[in-house]
Formats: structure tokens, sequence, C-alpha cells
């Protein structure tokens, strides 16, 4: 799945039923993230934490949707390992782990080889994450091994730049952004505009090419 990709609408059994995934995703944003497999130490971290932070995924209008290879009644069985291990959990785990035995889908999505999709033993995800807005199309995407362990503030963190950018449109963030922070005004906007669009005033950086094109502001 390349950056601007539609994801296609496929229908999926899940560990809250079976899901359309258009419908299911409605105007809202989605992180759909793969992991190599069920009773398995690192995927346990992961989808415990991405279920504690729950909370801030809905404040930022975004659904979360696991998937891997495995069965469903796998995923049932998982699930009250991970709401053991994380005792932080509020309530019943909150989101949905898609099973895909036939490891159609992971194939459909580029989260393992097409050779390998057979194979029980060789044929595991990786740890493939994709941020998905409201129109369906893939705005970002991760992919880890499966020895590392993803960052949920990282995965957070790109969803506020996303719906930031997509807000502001004028603007891009920088390395190490975090909200409330300075983000990068497009070299696309002119002073004139700039001054505008940001009437409290944004800096410019001199640079010794003498192009003046980083230019940032904390008034957004």
């Amino acid at each position: 799945m390349r950056l601007g990709q539609t994801v296609p609408n496929f229908e999926a059994d899940t560990t809250k039923g079976p899901i359309k995934f258009h419908e299911w995703q409605g105007n809202s944003w989605v992180v759909l993230f793969s992991h190599p497999a069920d009773f398995t130490p690192v995927c346990t971290t992961e989808l415990g934490r991405i279920a504690v932070h729950q909370p801030e995924f809905a404040k930022r209008n975004t659904k979360c949707l696991a998937h891997s290879v495995d069965a469903l009644n796998s995923h049932v069985d998982w699930v009250n390992d991970i709401k053991s291990y994380c005792l932080d959990i509020p309530g019943d785990f909150p989101y949905p782990i898609i099973a895909d035995p036939t490891r159609d889908l992971a194939v459909t999505l580029g989260m393992l080889d097409e050779e390998q999709k057979k194979d029980p033993e060789v044929g595991k995800t990786i740890r493939a994450l994709f941020i998905i807005s409201p129109d369906h199309k893939v705005r970002l995407s991760m992919f880890y091994p499966m020895s590392t362990g993803r960052n949920v503030d990282e995965i957070l963190r790109t969803i506020d730049s996303l719906q930031l950018t997509d807000r502001l449109k004028v603007v891009a963030t920088p390395a190490n952004w975090t909200p409330g922070t300075k983000v990068m005004i497009l070299p696309t906007v002119t002073d004139e505009e700039a001054h505008k669009l940001f009437p409290k005033g944004f800096d410019k950086v001199s640079m010794p090419s003498g192009v003046n094109y980083v230019r940032t502001t904390e008034n957004y």
C-alpha cells in the first residue's frame, strides 16, 4: 500500500464481529496495524499499550484495527492474556482484531510475502501500520521487524501532524515536532501571504545560502 492509495473495501471477521472496512471506518481516521502472531511477548505489549491509549485515539477521531494471520478463536483467547498482562486497560478490550488465516488480506495490504502466504511458519505478518484518513486513503505507513515493538506516542504524534497539516494546509511539522511547538511554513507561501495567514507573526531564519526558506511559527 503506497501513500495516497485507497484501501480496498475488504470484508473480514474480527473479534467484534464481521466488518466491511469502508462502512466500519465511517468518517473516522483509522490505525490499521498487523502483528506477527498471537500469544507472543512483543505483540502482547503492543496491543496492550494501544488499548490503554484508546481514549487518546478517540480524542483524535481515530479507530484502531489490529490484524494477524491467526484464527478468530485464537484472537479471542489471546485478548484475555493481554487484559491480564496490561491491567490498566479500561473496561472491555476496546478495538477489533482481524482474523486472516488465509493470509489473503495480508498479501493485499503488503504485510507479508506472496510466496509465503500459505506457509504457517514462515508467512507471519511483519509489524506493518497504516494511518488512513476518512477518505480511505493511506496517509502514513510504518514497517517494523518482528524484533522491534512500536512506539504508541509516535503513532499519536503522527496523527496529530497529519490532522494539523490537513487543517492548515500551508505548514509542515519539523523533526521531533510535538503539538504546541513550532511548525514550518511551506516555501510555496509568500511572506505577504504568511503575514495574512499568521497575523500574530512568524520567525524567519537566515541561511548562509541567502535563501530564506526556513520560516517558523507557534501562532497556529
